[in-house]
């Protein structure tokens, strides 16, 4: 893929760059046995929960759950982007980024910084014509806009004539496919000469997040034919799915984002930050995607979703729901703020002011009971049937949720309104399976008045002796140690595995994280995680990532051999007893008994 980064280069950043010195640089760190630690910098705390690992190349808040690696801390504290963030920490240690097939963008480089050039033209020409158009300028007059905020997001006008903007910039042939390539201009049905896409409209710059501008919007003044707004078309420069209209100016207002809120049209989000809200942004005609999730939590760790009350506005709200499940991860919030009927932002908070709209967002709905809400509609939960309906709607969503506290939460909140327990783990893959079970069992067990079994132990601190603790999961160790020191990879036997057919959750992981460090030799810790950052067993092994690991490296090594040779055993337990089995169904051929004969003569030995 053009543009693509190999993983061979970013393990070899990663074992170059120091994190304790990147972060060190943005937050005072301070020495605390092998690792450092330090207030961490994504979420208010007295105490410090913020833990820096050289060794490891990775920074975990117990707090928070805010984790990675060097790359990762640069896109969630300077809040760059993947390739920008790479592009910074190799010029920290003097390489130069190789792009597979060269950077996406080099090809047309100077194409690209000639769209920005004629956007920004563009975005000009607008606000020449709306200090030249009195009705333009009394509509934002009666929306209550003032001259500072006017100039703050950069209003403009489209005149209504078909060649405005074309006569002003597109001279030659090549401005007017500039121009076109921008969505500035289109073409009728029949083609022939392209016209101004934009006309009669008041203008609204739609920008980056580095604040240039890559598309407008545009609202006609009187009515038409045509539609109420109207947005830039896809370009190469704007993707309305992956954009969101002031996010910049959020940016600009404060250092620390402390809540963004989400609402629907241009007008309410300027209107909002004119009242002191500065931390609205909208989506651009389109449903919230998990792009736009995506990029609204790792801006902050609170979003508020403002929609109309009515069936309209709630459906907007369920597919923005959907979205953001799959990235509800550790202390992260979503809320939902349902308005009254005929009401917008715009319209409340020129009523009710700041504080009025404050109380509103107060009391907005949390996605848990937003969600709950949505799927018990139209089903009865006192029947059994309803129950077993409502469990089925929910599984594959619930599912889809990071593990963690709200995922946790949700079963409980599942489990409370169906008291099913096995329904939920059907779609689950086996790795996430085990633990979606014992929560439901444990809870079902409280709910009937016992205490339930107990949950299983985390993998305790391996023993003196270098033996594997039975009571632990064996697979899970594995992974952990091999997880947090990647040369022991060394010490595993070349494929094919002795422990590959074990029916055990976990044994695909840790045979794919096996090959990976084979394959990788420069990779750490951090470098793994980075490669499972959107895979559903990327929670898991976080966990993993900061698991106390008590020893020094030889015993450590060692416990590591020790544990894939009792997989190595359970695996030959395991074909024992498929063939037992077996010949109690309906016999073996020549070749399995011998197989079991010898596999029964190595039991005894």
């Amino acid at each position: 893929m053009a543009g693509r980064i190999p993983d061979s280069f970013i393990d070899d950043l990663l074992a170059r760059v120091d994190i304790v010195d990147v972060i060190q640089e943005r937050v005072p760190l301070k020495k605390a046995g092998r690792d450092w630690s330090a207030r961490c910098p994504f979420h208010d705390e007295r105490s410090p929960s913020f833990t820096v690992s050289p060794h490891k190349q990775f920074y975990h808040c117990f707090g928070c759950g805010a984790h990675g690696s060097a790359i990762k801390f640069l896109m969630d504290y300077d809040r760059l982007e993947f390739p920008d963030a790479i592009e910074e920490l190799a010029g920290r240690v003097g390489l130069k980024v190789p792009y597979e097939g060269g950077r996406a963008a080099a090809p047309q480089q100077s194409d690209t910084a000639d769209l920005y050039t004629v956007l920004d033209q563009s975005a000009r020409y607008f606000q020449r014509a709306l200090a030249d158009s009195a009705t333009a300028k009394a509509y934002f007059d009666g929306r209550g806009l003032d001259a500072a905020t006017v100039a703050a997001f950069g209003l403009g006008y489209a005149p209504d004539a078909y060649d405005g903007l074309r006569s002003a910039l597109g001279n030659s042939p090549q401005r007017i496919n500039l121009l076109e390539k921008a969505g500035m201009l289109t073409r009728g049905d029949r083609g022939g000469m392209p016209y101004d896409r934009f006309r009669g409209r008041v203008m609204f710059p739609i920008q980056d997040r580095r604040g240039r501008i890559i598309a407008f919007g545009g609202r006609v003044l009187e009515k038409s034919d045509g539609p109420k707004y109207l947005n830039s078309p896809e370009t190469p420069l704007f993707h309305k799915g992956r954009e969101l209209f002031a996010l910049w100016q959020v940016r600009q207002a404060q250092q620390k984002i402390g809540r963004i809120i989400v609402v629907e049209g241009y007008m309410d989000v300027i209107a909002l930050h004119q009242h002191g809200l500065p931390q609205a942004v909208a989506t651009l005609g389109t449903a919230t995607t998990r792009e736009h999730a995506e990029i609204l939590f790792r801006n902050c760790s609170d979003v508020y979703f403002c929609f109309d009350g009515d069936r309209a506005g709630r459906q907007a709200a369920w597919r923005a729901a959907e979205s953001v499940l799959p990235r509800m991860r550790e202390g992260r919030q979503a809320h939902f703020l349902f308005l009254p009927d005929g009401e917008d932002p715009d319209t409340l908070i020129r009523q009710e002011g700041s504080a009025g709209f404050e109380q509103r967002l107060t009391a907005a709905t949390p996605l848990s009971e937003f969600f709950f809400a949505h799927q018990e509609s139209g089903t009865d939960l006192r029947t059994a049937d309803g129950r077993a309906r409502l469990a089925e709607r929910c599984k594959e969503m619930i599912a889809s949720i990071p593990e963690g506290s709200f995922r946790d939460r949700m079963l409980e909140l599942l489990t409370d309104k169906t008291a099913i327990r096995w329904s939920l783990s059907a779609s689950l893959s086996p790795q996430m399976r085990e633990g979606v079970e014992e929560m439901l069992e444990e809870r079902v067990a409280q709910l009937r008045g016992s205490s339930g079994p107990a949950a299983p132990a985390a993998p305790q601190p391996p023993r003196s002796s270098g033996a594997v603790d039975a009571q632990r999961s064996v697979v899970r160790y594995a992974v952990a140690l091999l997880l947090q020191n990647p040369s022991f990879v060394e010490s595993v036997d070349a494929p094919p595995y002795a422990f590959a057919a074990l029916r055990r959750p976990g044994i695909g992981l840790l045979i794919e994280l096996i090959d990976t460090c084979r394959a990788r030799a420069a990779v750490n810790t951090a470098a793994l995680l980075q490669q499972y950052e959107q895979r559903e067993e990327g929670a898991a092994l976080r966990k993993l990532a900061v698991l106390p690991l008590h020893g020094d490296a030889g015993t450590l090594q060692r416990e590591f051999i020790d544990a894939l040779a009792v997989l190595a055993a359970q695996t030959k337990q395991q074909r024992t007893d498929d063939l037992i089995a077996k010949q109690s169904d309906g016999g073996l051929d020549d070749a399995e008994k011998a197989e079991l004969r010898g596999l029964l003569a190595t039991r005894r030995r």
